[in-house]
């Protein structure tokens, strides 16, 4: 895939609703996923300006004029508000003079906000955080998905109205490798690799160190191509640390800061509270899958083959990228939802979980084949066991063409229902 103009973010509605809110709202994400994109449409929306502390000479003056900064009408719109974390500390005492009137202030940052100095927590209790992920399948293709809002509220006439799907394998081959980093879908071959090395270079050699000070930028990389490698896989620091040849806190360490700039996210263990014996430890996923598979140095042509070898990187990487995609829709919902795995030590599995607030749970199992044989259905069904009524539906998202019920409340689905609108 190849991206071509401008890509409205459904986070801008987001954004625009809880303004009318919320005192201060920051806009997380990785570096280059489009947050100054999105924080310039809202200013020019609300004939505001933006700040850009990415920029040295606004950055210096900023430094020197905090309270000036942030005096200036309403909402103060800040780009990359981490360079000068200080100005924080600047607006929470406008907040204090004003009573903190809702959208006062909209910034934006490349770490999450719990992983900067404590000057920063200034704000606790009056700062509302949104998570701009990569672009999602839906937004690249101009709709607006809502498989996963359609789902909870009924999962049956869901399946029942679904049409074939044509999508080829080939085909979720180049979505897979192409991702949703906006900068990287303007390339193709040899740029949109070179850009992925670079975006790399830059996260491990600028960000991370200034966040962190650490010296040890080669164990980070390192450390960031064995998680490529192990993407939709249960993770072991332990493991990973003797791999590395480095202590476990320093993997660990090192973990928290690939997660603190939005390259990996750990997915946590769901419902240990309804069986013994289930698994306490996390998959991790690379927070794209077109970078997992540049790190791992896997192309379309390679994956479009049927060897075993090929059908297994596969499979990670399309569970990554499904998991990215619902990970998405799940954070565009009006009601905060709990994501998770859920893993037996007999063997039953799940790949994703989201419990909605309500506490009911749409359970996803990811396969890189066309067909679903009944065995597969195993984690599905004894999740759905033992959650009874709580438990809305189980989808096995195949590469194949047809929507079915195989059974009570478990369902068969192709991937691109993903982002395919789902009429209501």
């Amino acid at each position: 895939m190849e991206l071509d103009g401008f890509v409205p973010r459904r986070i801008s509605d987001l954004l625009a609703e809880r303004v009318q809110i919320e005192p201060v709202i920051a806009l997380h994400g990785p570096r280059s996923v489009g947050k100054s994109t999105v924080l310039r449409g809202f200013a020019e929306s609300v004939g505001s300006s933006v700040i850009d502390l990415d920029d040295v000479g606004v950055r210096e003056a900023v430094q020197g004029n905090l309270a000036a900064t942030v005096r200036v009408g309403a909402p103060v719109c800040i780009d990359e508000y981490q360079r000068v974390p200080d100005v924080l500390d600047a607006l929470k005492a406008r907040l204090n003079r004003e009573g903190s009137p809702p959208g006062t202030a909209v910034i934006t940052g490349s770490t999450r906000q719990d992983a900067l100095p404590a000057t920063v927590q200034a704000l606790t209790g009056r700062l509302h955080s949104l998570v701009i992920w990569p672009l999602s399948q839906g937004e690249l293709e101009g709709a607006r998905e809502n498989l996963l809002e359609a789902l909870s509220a009924d999962a049956d006439a869901v399946v029942s109205a679904d049409p074939l799907s044509t999508t080829t394998r080939a085909e979720y081959v180049d979505r897979v490798c192409s991702g949703g980093m906006p900068l990287a879908l303007r390339r193709s071959g040899p740029a949109r690799a070179r850009w992925f090395d670079d975006f790399v270079r830059a996260s491990v050699e600028r960000d991370a160190v200034e966040l962190s000070r650490i010296r040890e930028r080669q164990a980070l990389a390192d450390l960031l191509a064995y998680v490529a490698a192990q993407t939709g896989q249960l993770l072991n620091v332990t493991t990973a640390a003797e791999k590395l040849g480095v202590s476990r806190p320093t993997a660990e360490n090192h973990l928290r800061l690939l997660e603190d700039l939005f390259l990996v996210v750990r997915l946590p263990a769901w419902g240990k509270n309804l069986r013994s014996r289930v698994s306490a430890k996390p998959k991790v996923h690379v927070v794209d899958s077109g970078l997992a598979a540049r790190l791992l140095r896997l192309t379309p042509e390679k994956l479009t083959g049927i060897d075993p070898s090929s059908l297994t990187d596969f499979g990670h990487l399309l569970e990554t990228f499904v998991v990215g995609e619902l990970r998405k829709q799940a954070s565009w919902l009006e009601e905060p939802a709990a994501l998770g795995h859920w893993r037996t030590s007999d063997g039953a599995e799940v790949d994703l979980v989201v419990e909605l607030d309500d506490g009911r749970v749409v359970a996803f199992e990811v396969k890189a084949s066309e067909r679903a044989p009944g065995k597969e259905f195993r984690g599905l069904a004894q999740l759905r066991d033992l959650l009874g009524a709580r438990f809305i539906g189980g989808i096995m998202l195949t590469t194949g063409s047809r929507s079915y019920t195989y059974e009570d409340r478990l369902h068969v689905m192709p991937v691109d229902r993903l982002w395919t609108p789902v009429p209501t």
